[in-house]
């Protein structure tokens, strides 16, 4: 029966509910049930779009997304092989790939490329904001190096075709990450649009895990590039630095060696000319060791004229071709000399490691050579001493970060170091080429350096004067480089002294018994018959 209100009676309510049951038994079992995590809070969407979460809403669907992928992980191939050439000529030039700097900057602005290559890579379907600023901020700077490195001529010749092609595939590969950025979320926008209707602007929890990931590595990428870029306008502000004398191309013109001479050439009353000292720098450039006490020599009338050079790699030298050995270095200042006009007869005066180069040079110039001065001089069987493995191995983790600069903008910024101080001073030691250099010597110290300073022993004339002076502090200390030093006192028929200054550490002149004793050495040295 029908209430007034239109509505049924209880009764009938029920029997009507009871039928509606019996019809649809799992609608009750639905409505029976509670609600947990598993239940839908939206109804299922019959509008033909599908839902954001769906794996079929991907950019990958876009043939020129799946495009930039192909040709990121093409470029990323391609990068890494070019990082493997430039980590194999460190050690070993490749033809026509050697450059005249250290090498290592190639090396960072490629290994920077593929760090860049790799993230795009690895985050490539996760797209940002912050990703592509930073790919901006970085290709900024990359262009800022290439500009330096493109308009001045010293850093030009040293970084050569190697280190100018590593800089704009660098900037072009930084440039393509923010391209590669901006087709991917192009693409995401595209997709998410036509299969579900609208834009997605909500992140998952791993989306955003991801950004975070790509952003703090960026970050340090952008360091990275902007402390490049800092170096290289300190490089750029020292090779406006002019050197004493001049720079000469050696080896084919592969690379050039500065030379400079300081005196006129003076005759003897049997006009013959006197002899030239001949100075070999020890383990740093001569300009911030010798050149005060040799000049002071010069200046008082000990000796009338001297000549100096920078090994490969040292203040103004460019760096030689890998691997390079003392008995190159010689040939190298050889043909520096004859290109000088330079002639002897030499008086050589040498310290530590350069004595190596000295004894190597005497032995290929023996009509030449009037004199051998050893100022605590390595021996060569103690090269293994600065040829040890480990030792190469940290010079070339010191070279990898060269690049990087931070200690050299410390010591500017900070310390009020001059271009003089990182050209040849006291900063010198934390440039690229002068690590190089090093990593050069310690290469083939055991090998090809010690088997040229053995055959100019036997080479080497008995009758040539020699005077031998060790540092005190150094043959207390260790009974081998005592036992050495003794040694290289034998090595011609002719010792005119051997001294042992008391208190006077590796660098002897640093004392003032040291330098006096020195002067007079050398003077005697001049005037031997």
């Amino acid at each position: 029966m029908v209430s007034l209100w239109g509505s049924k009676s209880g009764d009938e309510q029920h029997d009507d509910d009871d039928r509606v049951n019996e019809d649809n038994p799992r609608q009750t079992n639905r409505q029976s049930r509670e609600a947990d995590e598993r239940t839908r809070l939206l109804p299922p969407r019959h509008d033909g779009y599908l839902d954001p979460d769906d794996p079929a809403v991907s950019p990958y669907n876009l043939f020129s997304v799946r495009a930039i992928r192909y040709v990121n992980v093409l470029f990323l191939i391609i990068s890494f092989l070019w990082w493997v050439l430039l980590l194999v000529s460190i050690f070993v030039s490749p033809p026509m790939m050697h450059s005249r700097g250290s090498g290592f900057f190639d090396f960072s602005f490629t290994t920077l490329t593929v760090g860049n290559l790799l993230i795009g890579l690895l985050f490539f379907s996760t797209p940002s904001r912050a990703m592509e600023i930073s790919s901006l901020i970085i290709a900024g700077f990359l262009l800022i190096d290439m500009v330096i490195i493109l308009a001045v001529q010293r850093l030009r010749s040293e970084e050569g075709w190697v280190g100018m092609a590593s800089i704009i595939w660098a900037t072009a590969m930084a440039l393509f990450n923010v391209m590669s950025d901006r087709v991917v979320a192009w693409g995401k926008k595209e997709e998410e649009e036509r299969l579900t209707g609208r834009q997605e602007t909500r992140r998952t929890l791993r989306e955003w895990c991801a950004v975070l990931t790509a952003t703090i590595i960026m970050v340090i990428m952008i360091v990275i590039t902007v402390l490049l870029t800092a170096t290289l306008i300190l490089r750029s502000r020292d090779a406006s630095l002019k050197p004493p004398g001049n720079r000469y191309f050696v080896d084919g013109d592969k690379y050039k060696v500065h030379l400079a001479c300081v005196g006129e050439i003076t005759y003897n009353d049997k006009g013959k000319r006197d002899p030239t000292v001949l100075v070999e720098a020890g383990e740093l450039p001569f300009e911030d060791t010798m050149d005060d006490w040799i000049y002071n020599s010069y200046k008082n009338g000990t000796i009338n004229r001297y000549c100096y050079y920078d090994r490969p790699g040292f203040a103004w030298s460019d760096n030689a071709p890998s691997p390079h050995s003392a008995g190159m270095t010689s040939d190298a200042l050889s043909e520096a000399l004859a290109k000088a006009g330079e002639e002897g007869p030499w008086v050589l005066v040498s310290a530590g490691v350069g004595s190596i180069y000295s004894r190597i040079f005497s032995s290929r110039h023996v009509r030449d050579v009037t004199g051998l001065f050893l100022i605590d001089g390595l021996h060569e069987d103690l090269l293994h001493r600065i040829g040890s493995p480990a030792r190469g191995f940290v010079l070339w983790g010191r070279g990898v970060i060269s690049p990087l600069g931070y200690d050299r903008l410390v010591g500017a910024i900070f310390r009020g170091r001059t271009r003089e101080d990182r050209v040849y001073g006291k900063s010198a030691y934390q440039a690229g080429k002068f690590i190089k250099a090093k990593l050069q010597e310690n290469l083939v110290a055991n090998s090809l350096t010690k088997n040229e300073v053995s055959q100019a022993r036997n080479i080497q004339t008995p009758s040539t004067p020699l005077i031998v002076v060790s540092s005190g502090i150094e043959v207390r200390r260790d009974h081998e480089w005592e036992r050495k030093q003794e040694d290289l006192t034998k090595i011609t028929d002719n010792l005119i002294s051997w001294d042992v200054v008391n208190k006077a550490p590796h660098r002897v002149w640093l004392t003032l018994e040291g330098r006096t004793l020195l002067e007079k050495r050398l003077g005697e040295l001049v005037r031997a018959k």
